[in-house]
């Protein structure tokens, strides 16, 4: 049952799930509470007054607020659990929090999980015999953290204590101290954010203190010799005895990797680097905490994991003697019966010893933790002004989000790997010499390529839909995606495009470059764009019908993913892979995912707003829909050309623009 909360002086309303604090239904609506613990219920600064509905006093109110204050209706608000419709009135925040503007115009008030301390401790003496561990948990209350600690600690305290002459840094990360640094330390506090994807790994070095990218780089993910898709990966823990140890390894050696460069860049010690924030789809993060995915690939798709978990980074080290064996029946007859060459290498993630690693919840099997990311960057939940927006995450597996702040939908369209250029005859991932972009006109064909002046070597999923787009308009393709025939496109087609048609192996093919680099695109690229394509197109369409609206309902329609950083969102309509709106309608988004990681390493209320996310979602699996076969047959098609998209084999094309906002990195 969902219960209404309005907030005074705001004015503002929100509803939210019986059992949510109201610390967090206000970080939902986007208003700051005072804090510092987090809303852990330590620091007694999120006090609020209820002036309507049930909140019943806790044992935390008692110990913050007087009784005058209890009978007034005031509550610690991160205490305080809804169980029915109330108002309350939130204090104006004292002082200006410091703030960062993140993702899609995303205003946060920087509360890392991670808090730096500085205590100035008195010494023990024969009449304060107070001991370390407990003269600091002392200091530390009075600022207002309950915190917890472990051995590891304890072995470091006599040290580092006498050494600094009592004066030291305390580092808490959520509501563990996991370690004391001598001297004041405080300027140096750093994350990282992590998006693994598929494909690439986007990693990026955080200055919590003050919200700044300190370094940020993309590498490929080392688990691609197994496989372009999830399900080859999953594959390959199946039929191989140490795949699932060989996997993990191979995404912690890219990691780790990463951070070897981003350090060396930046400066930064690893030392000072104490959390991590980890999104990925869930049999990506599966594989990087190492556990089965099998259950994800096969029906009812049920992950082992959906909820947000937080360990040590040191303890994402491969290690073959906690695997349980596989029925023999599962595994290749050649499958190696030697101890792992991956057991007892490595110490994990290697940032500081006791770092924490954090990760967001999964919507379902197929929408991961990097779609929950996403739409924390892009408020879509959450947005106050209402407007139903479209998020589509373009990839092998297209995640497709439907929503506002009255109701969203969530899905997974099964794509395919031709956006990221594979079972393409010319495709390529975006790098240098990829094509990205394509222009045919009456005289023939330009090129836009990565790296510049370069010499073309393949095709890149953007150019992808670019060509095609193109050669629908030109007429060279026509709406079921069949390509012209030499012989009907003589008399009807320029002659400089006519003399790119050619046939390959039987196969019809335009050749986009000259004949010596001989980039061609054919018959059954199209095809497979066309089904890629008509894939997400039917689960969008799917959400649109459950929701009972149509394309003239959306607002925006957001590409997220590092394809939909580049894809020209013209050409992205003309072959029908978003609906038909206006294209300055169409915004491209960037790594929302990375920049949804980011935002939540730098705001733990941000984190827990995003914690909340699938609470909020309804998760639609298209494997069950009978109706998505009707409407992906129909989505094969390239819609109907408006005037404004058709081109004449008279005029030179004059080139659509359309707006973009592109936010953070791009893998």
């Amino acid at each position: 049952m969902k219960y209404e909360i309005r907030f005074l002086p705001s004015e503002i309303t929100t509803r939210a799930p019986e059992g949510t604090t109201i610390f967090n239904a206000a970080n939902w609506a986007g208003l700051a509470i005072d804090s510092t613990c987090g809303g852990r219920g330590t620091c007694g600064k999120c006090k609020v007054r209820v002036e309507q509905g049930n909140a019943p006093v806790r044992e935390a109110d008692r110990k913050f607020l007087s009784p005058g204050e209890l009978n007034d209706g005031w509550r610690l608000s991160c205490r305080a659990v809804l169980h029915s419709d109330c108002v309350v009135d939130i204090p104006r925040l004292m002082g200006n929090p410091k703030a960062a503007l993140l993702g899609y115009g995303h205003h946060v008030i920087l509360n890392p999980n991670v808090a730096k301390i500085y205590l100035e401790l008195s010494e023990p003496n024969l009449e304060d015999q107070v001991s370390d561990l407990a003269r600091i948990h002392a200091a530390l209350d009075k600022e207002g953290y309950d915190v917890r600690s472990n051995l590891t600690l304890w072995r470091s305290l006599p040290n580092i204590l006498r050494g600094s002459n009592f004066q030291v840094t305390a580092v808490i990360v959520g509501d563990e101290l996991i370690a004391l640094e001598p001297g004041d330390t405080r300027e140096k506090n750093y994350g990282i954010a992590v998006d693994v994807g598929t494909t690439s790994v986007v990693c990026a070095i955080v200055n919590l203190n003050t919200g700044a990218v300190e370094a940020v780089k993309s590498d490929l993910n080392r688990q691609a010799p197994f496989g372009a898709d999830v399900i080859s990966r999953v594959s390959h823990t199946m039929f191989e005895k140490e795949g699932l140890v060989e996997l993990q390894a191979r995404i912690v050696e890219t990691l780790n990797a990463l951070l070897e460069q981003l350090t060396a860049q930046s400066g930064i010690a690893r030392e000072n680097i104490y959390e991590a924030v980890i999104v990925g789809n869930a049999t990506m993060l599966h594989l990087l905490l190492g556990i089965d995915p099998e259950p994800i690939s096969v029906a009812p798709f049920i992950p082992t994991i959906t909820q947000p978990v937080t360990f040590r980074a040191a303890d994402l080290t491969p290690d073959a003697s906690s695997r349980t064996p596989r029925h023999p029946s599962t595994m290749r007859d050649d499958a190696s019966p030697h101890p792992s060459p991956y057991q007892g290498e490595g110490q994990g993630v290697r940032l500081n010893p006791e770092a924490r690693v954090s990760t967001l919840p999964h919507l379902g099997a197929y929408v991961g933790a990097d779609i929950v990311a996403g739409i924390l960057a892009t408020d879509l939940t959450r947005n106050k002004d209402g407007k139903l927006r479209l998020l589509i995450d373009v990839g092998t597996n297209g995640e497709i989000v439907l929503g506002s702040v009255n109701g969203t939908l969530a899905t997974a369209a099964p794509a395919g790997p031709a956006f990221e250029g594979a079972q393409i005859k010319n495709g390529m991932r975006a790098s240098a010499g990829a094509i990205e972009g394509v222009t045919i006109t009456p005289q023939g064909v330009s090129l836009q390529i990565i790296g510049g002046d370069v010499e073309p070597l393949g095709i890149a999923g953007s150019g992808l839909v670019d060509a095609v787009a193109e050669m629908y308009r030109a007429g060279i393709v026509d709406a079921s995606g069949r390509m012209i025939r030499v012989e009907d496109a003589r008399g009807k087609l320029p002659d400089a495009l006519v003399e790119r048609l050619v046939t390959i192996d039987g196969v019809r093919a335009f050749r986009l470059t000259d004949v010596e680099s001989n980039i061609v695109l054919t018959q059954q690229d199209i095809r497979a764009l066309q089904f890629a394509k008509g894939s997400i197109a039917a689960g969008v369409e799917v959400l649109m019908q459950q929701m009972g609206v149509t394309a003239n309902d959306l607002h925006e329609v957001l590409l997220a993913g590092s394809f939909g950083s580049y894809i020209n969102p013209a050409s992205a309509r003309t072959i029908g892979l978003v609906p038909w709106v206006p294209v300055e309608k169409i915004i491209a988004v960037g790594n929302s995912a990375g920049e949804g990681a980011k935002i939540a390493l730098l705001s733990f209320r941000e984190r827990e707003a995003a914690n909340r996310i699938p609470e909020f979602i309804e998760y639609v699996e298209l494997s069950g829909r009978g109706e998505f076969n009707d409407i992906f047959t129909d989505a094969l098609a390239f819609p109907k050309l408006t005037n404004d998209e058709r081109r004449t084999t008279e005029e030179p094309r004059v080139m659509e623009i359309a707006s973009s906002v592109v936010v953070g990195p791009s893998s």
